[in-house]
């Protein structure tokens, strides 16, 4: 296991920096009464491919000699690391290949093969997709990247919060949705040398809450196909992203469905900008524990914002909403 540092963490923003947005930092003040504490929302919603995924897939993809870069990239993904990594490598020219659930939103695998991704697809489960990723790359030869657990994807996340702490100076807190932690990871990465006064939260859907469930346990417990309308939620810690969720992160906060799609709705409505159900549930986690960051300042990432517009949540019923996420 590869553990990044600090330096990764510079020279990826050095490396991906021709390939992404600096993002903004947005305020309200209605969502800061609201929660009793002043939020800086730092929109990964407005990056390149709608996601934070894209900084951790280009780096992971420019960081590649000529000779590994020649067969190509792999990797399995329900939609914003796929739609990332086929940016990144239609950036390089070089293939790739995405399995993704056959459940994913059709829009998102148009994207995806829009960036030039192939896809193949597998059934929406943890275990279905490495199984199938596993005979992809035997027949492809090609480089994995991995969603979350490769040291090069989160140092390239971790350029997410070094932008939000040099923008902003101090701050009491920041959250990032959970899934397998690669945001996560990263504002650890980034935090721990730049501000480790800063208490670092997760927010995760009670649905899917395997992440709470192995903090407080003190190891990974992994659910294989858990059910939530923040999608890209729903795979399992790994062994590198554990390393520093276990090492640094305060606590993980859970928020129940209905929670999510309200805070998804009122970002839309207060914020004025798309933003998909795992992004939304930082920000419910926050309404939900007011007195956990009362009068504090506090970041919250916005982690992506690739939202299928006919069947928003509030509208067509949670189990119609498909944003994408890891």
């Amino acid at each position: 296991m590869i553990i990044p540092n600090f330096d990764d963490v510079r020279a990826a923003h050095a490396r991906i920096g021709p390939y992404i947005h600096h993002t903004p930092i947005l305020t309200s003040s209605y969502l800061d009464s609201l929660s009793g504490a002043k939020l800086f929302f730092k929109c990964e919603n407005l990056q390149k491919a709608g996601a934070f995924k894209v900084r951790g897939a280009c780096n992971a993809v420019f960081g590649l000699s000529d000779n590994d870069a020649k067969a190509g990239v792999a990797t399995h993904s329900s939609g914003n690391h796929a739609l990332s990594l086929s940016y990144a490598a239609g950036r390089r020219g070089i293939p790739v290949t995405v399995v993704m659930p056959h459940t994913a939103p059709d829009a998102k695998k148009a994207a995806v093969r829009g960036y030039g991704g192939r896809i193949v697809e597998c059934e929406p489960s943890t275990s279905s997709r490495e199984a199938v990723f596993a005979r992809v790359v035997a027949e492809t030869g090609a480089e994995f990247v991995h969603p979350y657990n490769d040291h090069r994807v989160i140092a390239g996340q971790a350029t997410c919060a070094k932008e939000l702490i040099e923008e902003i100076g101090a701050l009491d807190a920041v959250i990032a949705p959970i899934g397998g932690g690669g945001m996560i990871s990263g504002c650890c990465l980034t935090l721990s040398t730049l501000a480790p006064h800063v208490k670092i939260y997760a927010g995760e859907p009670e649905n899917a809450d395997d992440a709470h469930r192995s903090l407080k346990a003190g190891h990974i417990i992994a659910d294989d196909a858990p059910q939530t309308v923040a999608d890209g939620l729903k795979v399992p810690l790994k062994d590198l992203t554990w390393h520093f969720v276990s090492r640094h992160v305060e606590d993980i906060l859970t928020v129940s469905e209905e929670e999510i799609i309200a805070a998804m709705r009122l970002a839309w409505q207060r914020l004025k900008i798309v933003l998909e159900a795992s992004s939304a549930v930082a920000l419910a986690a926050v309404l939900k524990h007011r007195e956990t960051f009362a009068d504090q300042k506090v970041g919250i990432i916005v982690t992506g914002g690739n939202v299928d517009l006919d069947k928003l949540p509030w509208l067509a019923g949670c189990n119609n909403q498909r944003s994408v996420g890891t």
